[in-house]
């Protein structure tokens, strides 16, 4: 989590205490700076574009959306959702209020919900996009709430999301450098 990587944002001070504080593995604090440096990038890039976002919220919701992880170690390594929960519930019993607890356990799923808030879906866009992934239908619910006639807000997305992407190999490495478990 104090990685001295200066190309990839440190996470947010209330993040890497809480981190800390759980002490979780430095492959999981690494995943979360990823995710987050994205994020940042992301939610700028859209600000830009016109979407108007809580990027406050979304900078939190990325930099402790897979927190639930510290009680599903296994998760690091395999797939499962069983952090979901549990991260959402490790974040409100921290004191951390629902309205930024919820993207723990909304991260993997919100655009199957065509209800999820704007910031919902930026999380789960970075949450994807750091490592490369194009997930069609997240980036349809993300389309959907851009100003612009479709095919344009399509172009001004896809130029944001390919951008991001090729950062992928360099912050890929930049996780596995961390290890699963401290040693």
């Amino acid at each position: 989590m104090t990685d001295s990587d200066d190309t990839i944002l440190p996470l947010p001070a209330t993040a890497a205490e809480l981190l800390e504080a759980l002490a979780a593995p430095p492959r999981l604090g690494a995943h979360l700076r990823a995710v987050h440096h994205v994020a940042h990038r992301l939610t700028g890039d859209l600000e830009k574009e016109g979407l108007a976002v809580d990027r406050a919220a979304v900078l939190f919701g990325a930099a402790t959306h897979d927190i639930g992880k510290v009680r599903h170690p296994e998760e690091l390594e395999q797939p499962g959702h069983a952090h979901e929960p549990a991260g959402y519930e490790l974040l409100l019993n921290y004191g951390v209020p629902h309205e930024l607890a919820r993207f723990a356990g909304t991260h993997g799923s919100s655009w199957h919900n065509p209800d999820s808030p704007t910031e919902d879906l930026l999380v789960s866009l970075a949450d994807k996009v750091w490592k490369g992934a194009r997930v069609t239908a997240l980036e349809q619910a993300v389309l959907q709430r851009m100003n612009g006639e479709e095919w344009d807000a399509f172009l001004r997305l896809d130029n944001v999301l390919s951008k991001l992407a090729r950062q992928a190999d360099d912050l890929l490495a930049f996780q596995f450098r961390h290890p699963v478990r401290d040693m």
